[in-house]
């Protein structure tokens, strides 16, 4: 393997760890806002992108990317492309719950029940983690890529 394939293969690592720490993040928020605070599915929805987003740029720009590019341009590229990513990943979930999965209940191991509105964000976070990751690699932190 080449010293740069090596080296976007452990970034595009790190760049998944940050990821399961976002989804973990953005998934309590979510969570927490819609059942137990009792607010809108959607508007959880976007306060638990919001938590990420936090997170995310943070760990990215210094960890996964090693960028010491100007903060303020980057912040405003991230933030770009976090609403694009996001409107992906919205619209997967609105998509998915209007058409497939709807109030559907899934029962998973342990007693686990998921509701269809569960799988649709969780099939959005997908779409959002891999749009969100080729977005930064090319604009945000591109002069480290």
């Amino acid at each position: 393997m080449s010293i740069d394939r090596r080296k976007t293969f452990v970034q595009l690592v790190k760049y998944l760890l940050v990821g399961v720490m976002n989804t973990l993040i953005t998934l309590a928020v979510i969570f927490v806002c819609k059942i137990y605070l009792g607010i809108n599915p959607y508007v959880s929805n976007a306060l638990g992108y919001l938590a990420g987003l936090i997170n995310s740029f943070m760990w990215n720009r210094k960890w996964v990317f090693r960028s010491n590019g100007k903060m303020s341009r980057e912040a405003l590229h991230f933030l770009c492309g976090f609403m694009v990513c996001y409107s992906v990943q919205f619209g997967v979930v609105w998509l998915l719950n209007q058409s497939w999965f709807g109030s559907t209940r899934y029962m998973l191991p342990f007693g686990i029940i998921i509701t269809g509105y569960g799988v649709a964000t969780l099939l959005g976070n997908v779409c959002y983690t891999l749009t969100n990751f080729i977005y930064n690699r090319v604009i945000t932190f591109k002069h480290k890529a």
